[in-house]
């Protein structure tokens, strides 16, 4: 399935089982992309961390976060921004009490990005409205 089969499937703001099988496509796109650069689908990858990013759920914070670090362009093709569906503060709350290794690998560059200046007026409503633009 391509991206604009998967959008037309579920829209960019899936509820419920529509949720659950972003979860499980993006799953097997991130194990395809770490098994080889190129056999995941980065562009689907991408459109279902921004379902994710839609649906606010805590411990999608780290399946956003395995999608980015799945290859080199996966992390150029997922923005860092799609972690903080729930808001920036939120998110860093979360990584920063997350007991996973990982979560603090992700505080970390979440940070770094955050004093570079690219959450400067970022709100998730902003974000979203930005990426309504791009997919409809």
């Amino acid at each position: 399935m391509d991206e604009d089969q998967w959008l037309l499937r579920h829209g960019l703001r899936p509820d419920g089982a529509g949720l659950d099988e972003v979860r499980v496509l993006l799953n097997e796109q991130i194990r395809l992309e770490r098994g080889s650069q190129g056999h995941g689908d980065t562009i689907l990858m991408k459109l279902c961390c921004v379902q994710l990013f839609h649906a606010a759920v805590p411990d999608d914070v780290l399946l956003i976060w395995k999608a980015k670090t799945a290859s080199f362009d996966a992390y150029c093709s997922i923005d860092i921004q799609l972690l903080c569906g729930g808001g920036l503060e939120w998110t860093k709350a979360y990584l920063s009490a997350h007991p996973a290794q990982e979560s603090q690998a992700a505080l970390a560059r979440l940070l770094h990005c955050e004093e570079a200046g690219d959450f400067d007026d970022f709100s998730p409503a902003e974000r979203s409205a930005m990426y309504a633009a791009y997919y409809l």
